[in-house]
């Protein structure tokens, strides 16, 4: 077996050069982790570098590793370990399946800490995240909970209209308790208090703001609109919805019999991004609202807590994220009600909009990030670089709120514009000589994303690291593996 078959074996990994006995914590926690996640594999004798430098005693590492996730991890993981040979050295895996008894502790010296896996790091879980390790290992979920209110206090008509619209039947009173609405005592259940007309619960709730400009400093006038919006998970989908309309304008051209519409960004995509801030955000973030910001080049929609098995969405080929519901009882309510699907596809539909649009540029691929705390979707303005190019005619759009044909009235002219380019022009290129200089010395995406103080990487990319990297200001440490985990980037 080759070095690379063998890491391919599992997602989630960990190379350790040796076995460190006098700081066992150095892996333990990577095995509480990849209980707590997704599982993964740690390997003994392999460096950072990829070097198999194998394990002299592989036997008494074998027997100090097992012997120490024994007396260190709690709950015991069902853990696996192998003894393989690669270029005639020994290496040991130990295979760490995702667990279902979370969460799993490291415990020495009376304190008792759960890890979780974040990208490729293993990392302390706060209070939160414990929170969601207890819900999993009693297999629940928070919108399954019991709540404090009671459903005769609370109205459902939102969620009667759609459910009538939508099936062309009328909801019954059975059916709340089958949705997983209330429970036999007619307590309602989180999801339930999600979806009341007046929703109790104060912190889901839908921020929506159109900025003045590229950013959050717009100038004398920050913003142009603002609104938040509280109640049922419908009413600020609807009202969401409602606002990025508002606040887009969609171009048109003339064909031989009819014409074609061009909007600045592409409805479906919208919905499903907001569905899904709205049903997979993380509720056990007290903290935090959904966010809908609008700028004049993207529309970004924020929602609190990252992918729900630890990964970034920002490592994963969209077409391959595995389907996990957060709130699997909210995500079924809402595959009732026509809004998603179950077999969990809403990435790939945002990006297909968008494909299909007859404005559309690769370059204006939807962007997705994410970290342990958040999720975000970026979606381009379809006709922003357009109309800053000069290639298309602003007068040729109409006003989207209206539903009126008629020309559009701005705030600034075109020399204000341009000015503005050759400011942002000047702008990017001193952050370049930033990042170079930064660079003087390796970097990782993520340190020079950070540096930039920019969150979407598909953003970084396009602008700064391709750009640098093309040019030859800019090299790879590791060419020959350039998607590999460990790759940074140093000032040529």
């Amino acid at each position: 077996m080759d070095l690379k078959q063998l890491l391919g074996e599992a997602t989630e990994y960990d190379k350790k050069q040796a076995v460190e006995m006098k700081k066992p914590k150095s892996w333990l926690k990577s095995v509480s982790a990849f209980a707590n996640t997704v599982g993964g594999v740690l390997v003994f004798g392999i460096a950072d570098n990829d070097e198999v430098v194998g394990i002299d005693d592989i036997k008494a590492a074998s027997e100090y590793i097992s012997q120490k996730i024994k007396e260190r991890i709690s709950p015991f993981p069902n853990v696996v370990l192998r003894i393989q040979s690669i270029d005639d050295k020994e290496v040991l895996t130990v295979y760490v399946p995702e667990g279902s008894e979370t969460p799993y502790y490291y415990s020495a010296e009376g304190v008792a800490e759960a890890y979780i896996r974040i990208g490729n790091e293993s990392v302390l879980a706060d209070a939160t995240e414990q929170k969601r390790l207890i819900l999993r290992g009693r297999g629940t979920s928070y919108d399954t909970l019991i709540s404090p209110y009671s459903y005769d206090d609370y109205a459902f008509s939102k969620l009667r209209e759609r459910y009538k619209s939508w099936t062309g039947s009328s909801m019954t009173e059975k059916m709340m308790d089958s949705f997983g609405i209330r429970n036999s005592e007619g307590q309602l259940t989180n999801a339930g208090a999600l979806l009341a007309d007046d929703g109790p619960i104060r912190h889901s709730r839908l921020f929506c703001t159109r900025w003045n400009g590229l950013d959050k400093s717009g100038g004398s006038v920050d913003a142009l609109d603002s609104a938040e919006f509280s109640g049922s998970l419908i009413i600020l989908l609807n009202e969401g919805l409602s606002f990025v309309k508002r606040n887009m304008r969609t171009m048109w051209k003339k064909t031989a019999d009819s014409r074609i519409e061009m909007p600045d960004y592409c409805e479906r995509s919208v919905l499903e991004s907001l569905v899904n801030a709205l049903i997979h955000r993380d509720y056990l973030v007290t903290g935090s609202e959904v966010h809908i910001d609008i700028y004049d080049n993207r529309l970004t929609i924020f929602s609190p807590g990252g992918m729900p098995d630890g990964t970034l969405v920002q490592d994963w080929n969209i077409t391959d994220i595995p389907s996990i519901r957060r709130n699997p009882v909210l995500a079924d309510i809402f595959n009732r009600l026509g809004y998603m699907e179950r077999k969990g596809s809403g990435l790939e539909k945002i990006c297909l909009a968008y494909e299909n649009a007859a404005n559309y540029t690769p370059e204006l691929a939807p962007a997705f990030f994410s970290n342990r705390s958040s999720f975000i979707v970026t979606l381009w303005n379809l006709n922003y670089q357009a109309i800053q190019s000069g290639e298309l005619d602003e007068n040729l759009f109409e006003e989207q709120a209206g539903g009126q044909d008629g020309v559009h009235d701005r705030s600034q002219d075109r020399s204000q514009d341009r000015s503005q380019d050759r400011s942002q022009d000047r702008d990017k290129e001193s952050k370049i000589e930033k990042l170079l200089e930064f660079c003087s010395v390796p970097k990782t995406r993520d340190e020079m994303q950070e540096f930039l103080s920019m969150s979407s990487v598909g953003t970084f990319r396009r602008q700064y690291l391709s750009v640098l990297l093309e040019d030859g200001r800019l090299k790879m440490t590791l060419p020959d593996k350039p998607t590999s985990r460990y790759q940074k980037y140093i000032k040529s």
